[in-house]
């Protein structure tokens, strides 16, 4: 599967946002956002391969996943990534979400090129979820991200949404009036607990459709009902907590 953004700039303007966070930290959210987004898509775009019973090794190291992930990057925000100073507080964060790919691909090739198995589990939600978590061991209170859904479209427990994640989908994303694409960022908590709190709605795209679709209860290739979702409807939610610069 992989949630659609709405391309470009567009999908992280934030002009709905409260004007208590800074530029500064809209941007490195934007940064971290996009590079897992590309990730992932990388991912999605390689299930076939992934997946393939009669081949051994697929040749999607952390190096090469990476590669075509910062592709898709430049694509997707016209950033080079080598252009961003990696001393920066984006930079670093970015680099160790970089590193946290190459590091999650390299310690399952095991399981990408085991031969003899069809689907094997490697789908592009697990390895967001495997990337974030190896980011949080890098960086600890300085970012967390987690990709989160509206509760009833949650099928791992440790993606469930918090409360501020339920009250900006109910609030927001769900709502009719609500720009689509448009992500929501406030900052929340005091002292050491201040932290600038960022959400991205993600979309339904055409490949999510074939575990996330229609029929309705039908289960997937996973093992889980299907929700019966369209194209286009809220998929899911990056959930990102910073450190106000």
């Amino acid at each position: 599967m992989a949630l659609a953004a709405t391309g470009g700039g567009a999908a992280f303007s934030a002009t709905n946002a409260p004007a208590v966070q800074t530029d500064a930290d809209l941007t490195t959210a934007r940064l971290l956002a996009a590079m897992l987004q590309s990730a992932r898509g990388v991912i999605s775009a390689h299930q076939d391969e992934i997946n393939d019973p009669a081949r051994g090794d697929k040749h999607l190291t952390g190096d090469v996943v990476l590669k075509e992930a910062t592709a898709r990057f430049q694509t997707q925000t016209g950033t080079d990534v080598a252009t961003i100073d990696p001393t920066s507080y984006a930079g670093r964060l970015l680099h160790a979400q970089m590193d946290s790919i190459v590091e999650v691909m390299d310690a399952n090739q095991a399981t990408i090129n085991q031969e003899g198995i069809g689907f094997k589990g490697f789908i592009p939600a697990t390895f967001a979820r495997l990337v974030n978590e190896a980011f949080e061991r890098r960086v600890g209170n300085e970012a967390r991200i987690k990709v989160t859904a509206p509760p009833q479209l949650v099928r791992n427990r440790q993606s469930r949404p918090d409360a501020w994640e339920i009250a900006t989908i109910d609030g927001r994303f769900e709502t009719k009036d609500w720009p689509k694409g448009e992500l929501f960022a406030e900052v929340t908590g005091e002292g050491a607990d201040r932290r600038v709190r960022v959400a991205v709605p993600e979309y339904y795209s055409q490949s999510c459709l074939s575990c996330h679709g229609a029929p309705q209860g039908e289960l997937d290739i996973t093992g889980y009902p299907r929700e019966g979702a369209a194209l286009g409807d809220l998929g899911g939610v990056i959930s990102i907590q910073l450190l106000p610069q």
